[in-house]
């Protein structure tokens, strides 16, 4: 794809972004070695295909220090938001469905040729849309993983603190979304925050719900991991979490326990760990148990691959998987 492109070298980069002119550059700081990132380039792979105008560009955050010191990358993956040369958005982690919105949010806000919105009843319409892009909108300067005041710095905190479950607009990206959202809700500052399409209010209004403890019955609450891995662990009466899933095992390990259940018969589920590191981390102290590939039945753990091929050695394998023991 001629939008997916790689940068070596310092001067590649520039280019890139320099022949990107106005449009959106999206650039995946990366790592060979790190698993999170290979799958991050397939979902660039796939955002590429479908948002042709939009150049997307890896870079070896170690193998080009002058770019990733200019722009002070200190993980990976990280990915930055190019318009015009400067940066407008930034996002750290593999998160795939927050780089997917942000990719269709920031090519909304910059898409030409009669996608500018010049009416305020599209303008209204637009925002309504975005307001109620979640159950619980923050519109701040900068990210929650950036902020770039102290106002929506402190707002985040807040946020975070109570365990809110909120997504964020940064108002700094699109010049539209921040005049005319002052006009929209009759607020003429920011940050704003909207639960279920009704403006909340900024700052001052979120700290007093939270110091007279309205603020949980006001947000949605964020799901803890706990809720998670067990909603995920039951998921399937068979679940095994790995690396890689049943058609593309991504380590021996892996590869062998999937060779062992396959000859059962029994159907099972499978979650890749290298696609989400909260789940990869959590499940190793949920379960107290600090390796994988990991194999549960009904909700309990079985153990890893040697327990399994105790298991199938026995001939014990199948009615465990069943249930029967």
């Amino acid at each position: 794809m001629a939008n997916l492109v790689e940068a070596t070298t310092q001067q590649q980069f520039d280019e890139f972004l320099k022949k990107a002119g106005k449009c959106l550059t999206v650039v995946h700081f990366q790592a060979a070695w790190a698993p999170q990132c290979v799958h991050m380039n397939e979902v660039m792979a796939e955002l590429a295909k479908e948002h042709t105008h939009t150049t997307f560009v890896k870079l070896e955050a170690e193998a080009v220090p002058e770019v990733s010191e200019r722009y002070g990358i200190s993980s990976v993956p990280t990915f930055l938001f190019f318009k015009a040369g400067e940066k407008v958005d930034s996002l750290d982690g593999a998160h795939a469905p927050e780089l997917t919105k942000k990719v269709q949010r920031l090519t909304v806000s910059g898409s030409q040729a009669g996608a500018v919105e010049l009416g305020s009843t599209d303008l209204n319409q637009r925002l309504k849309k975005l307001i109620n892009a979640a159950p619980c909108m923050l519109f701040m300067k900068g990210s929650s993983q950036e902020p770039r005041c102290g106002f929506s710095r402190q707002i985040v905190s807040l946020l975070k603190q109570h365990n809110i479950q909120f997504s964020t607009f940064d108002i700094l990206s699109d010049e539209e979304v921040r005049q005319g959202l002052k006009t929209y809700s009759n607020w003429p500052t920011f940050p704003q925050l909207y639960v279920n399409g009704e403006l909340i209010g900024g700052l001052d209004i979120v700290k007093e719900l939270a110091e007279s403890g309205e603020l949980e019955n006001t947000c949605p609450k964020a799901v803890t991991l706990e809720h998670r891995l067990k909603t995920t662990i039951n998921q399937s009466p068979v679940m095994l979490f790995m690396k890689g899933n049943k058609e593309n095992a991504k380590c021996g390990f892996s590869r062998q326990i999937l060779e062992i259940l396959n000859g059962t018969g029994v159907d099972y589920d499978t979650f890749d760990i290298l696609q989400d590191e909260e789940v990869r981390q959590g499940l190793k102290t949920y379960s107290n148990w600090p390796t994988y590939p990991q194999l549960y039945v009904n909700g309990e753990l079985i153990g890893g691959l040697d327990i399994v091929k105790e298991l199938n050695g026995s001939g014990d394998l199948v009615s465990v998987m069943k249930g029967d023991s």
